[in-house]
């Protein structure tokens, strides 16, 4: 840990529902208050209506057209290519129920829930409330031991802590994840399909309303059995499981190739870490390279420090904030990491070779 990295006491608190943030009153002589006022100077938060109606437009238009030509093709194999066309509309859709959860849509936060509960409940059939919970931590605490939830331990280790207190199967699943990473994602959609449900059922005790539980519920009902009546209805049983496998299997991948460059193999903090917000975001972030089309591609995660730094900006604004946002951290001295898409799994494979090497016999540690 860099000794330069310390709790001044300023920028945002954590994020609300919404999954944006609020700013202390002391933050005004904060590093990160200047930045901000250079970003809402520029006009980069400002919502994007007319964008987002295209965006959200153009992607219910793809997404119903894969779902006629699974209908219009009917009982055959070729349904197998719908099955990936589908996948990557269902990623498509996660990520604009991602925009929505952020509130980088719409001003009113009704609306935004509204889109969000539509495109991840209902449309691929994921549950927005968990999510929220889930993502919101994260933002706060990102690669931050025991508070950021996408590092918990699970079926990966991300700490060597992690990865020496494994016995038995758990064990040999960490010394090998690095080669098991790509293969793991495959399971990645029906995992966040199961925790979702898992969440729903066991949500008590929370500020959820009852109503929204029910309404949160009848939307993944709605989804899981309209989507397994057309499967089984149009296909033959086997066709329906190879196609369940293959969209279910390339959904996960999609996903969890946009979000795993994002993070995995950054700089990582304890518990007891005290980190002022922007360098929080900033060291614990990867950019990835690209063009107009790894933007669209990644769902605008590409740009994943701008997008920590300020998560309810609309995505359009991310592209041009970077050279906002990276001239600052020139001139404070803080590292922004930035690198291509294959560099960033690259690296993500050595770190995860790396926390399974206590586990790995022919190393003495």
């Amino acid at each position: 840990m860099t000794t330069d990295i310390i709790d001044r006491g300023t920028g945002p608190g954590p994020a609300d529902p919404a999954g944006t943030t609020t700013r202390r009153p002391d933050s005004r002589g904060s590093e990160y208050a200047a930045l901000s006022r250079e970003v809402k100077k520029s006009g980069l938060l400002k919502r994007r209506p007319v964008y987002y109606s295209v965006k959200v437009g153009g992607n219910l238009l793809l997404l119903a057209a894969g779902w006629t030509a699974f209908a219009l093709i009917g009982q055959s194999w070729w349904q197998l290519v719908t099955a990936a066309f589908l996948a990557v509309m269902f990623t498509q859709t996660g990520f604009i129920g991602h925009d929505a959860g952020h509130h980088q849509i719409a001003a009113s936060k009704r609306v935004n829930n509204l889109l969000g509960r539509v495109h991840a409940d209902l449309l691929i059939g994921l549950s927005y409330g968990w999510w929220i919970s889930k993502h919101n931590r994260h933002h706060s605490h990102p690669n931050h031991v025991d508070r950021d939830p996408d590092i918990a331990d699970g079926a990966i280790a991300f700490t060597e802590d992690q990865a020496r207190v494994r016995s038995g199967a758990y064990a040999w699943l960490a010394r090998h994840q690095a080669w098991l990473f790509f293969p793991m994602l495959l399971l990645e959609g029906l995992a966040l399909h199961v925790a979702g449900v898992r969440a729903l059922l066991e949500r008590t005790g929370t500020t959820t309303s009852r109503s929204t539980k029910l309404a949160e519920a009848g939307l993944l009902t709605a989804h899981l059995v309209g989507y397994l009546a057309a499967l089984f209805l149009v296909l033959s049983p086997l066709q329906a499981v190879v196609f369940l496998a293959v969209h279910q299997g390339l959904f996960g991948l999609y996903m969890g190739c946009s979000f795993a460059p994002n993070h995995k193999g950054m700089p990582m903090f304890a518990k007891e870490d005290k980190i002022d917000f922007l360098r929080r975001q900033v060291l614990t972030s990867r950019n990835i390279r690209g063009n107009r089309f790894t933007d669209f591609a990644l769902g605008g995660l590409n740009y994943q420090i701008e997008h920590h730094l300020f998560p309810s900006m609309p995505r359009p604004g991310l592209r041009p904030a970077q050279q906002l946002v990276r001239s600052f951290c020139a001139r404070h001295g803080i590292a922004y990491h930035e690198t291509g898409l294959f560099n960033s799994y690259a690296q993500v494979l050595r770190h995860l070779h790396a926390v399974g090497g206590p586990l790995r016999p022919e190393l003495e540690y």
